[in-house]
């Protein structure tokens, strides 16, 4: 009996460091202060001037962000584009011609790789695009 109790205390134990572990990874604002220091700066110029084209472009790419984290996490996989006889998830039946501005993720993509190349994934832009979007639309 001793030994099935002190097996359970370990498994509780090994549960705690796990899932200890997996807070250490959260998302934090703070993130690319380092390794892209103007990467805010570059997401809000560029979402400016696309607001001042399209003021619905805040609303747009709030649900472009929705629909790339609708089923398992926020992962960039929205912005998929077909290859040979992969269908994208750009073109999949749920998203074409529904969901719109990546055009507006794609011109950010391009400014940031110009300052900070191979560092900020996709799916961090279109998060950080319907941040932006949203509350410059508010103001």
């Amino acid at each position: 009996m001793a030994s099935s109790s002190s097996c359970r205390a370990w498994h509780c134990l090994l549960a705690l460091f796990l899932l200890s572990s997996a807070a250490y990874g959260q998302l934090s604002p703070s993130f690319y202060a380092r390794s892209c220091p103007t990467l805010q700066l570059i997401v809000r110029a560029t979402m400016i001037k696309a607001l001042l084209v399209e003021r619905r472009m805040g609303a747009s790419l709030l649900r472009l962000h929705f629909h790339d984290c609708f089923v398992q996490g926020c992962d960039g996989s929205i912005l998929l584009d077909d290859v040979g006889s992969f269908v994208g998830e750009k073109t999949a039946a749920p998203n074409n011609n529904s969901v719109r501005g990546y055009e507006v993720i794609d011109e950010i993509k391009r400014n940031v790789e110009l300052l900070c190349p191979g560092v900020v994934s996709c799916a961090d832009i279109a998060a950080l695009a319907a941040r932006d979007g949203t509350f410059l639309v508010r103001t």
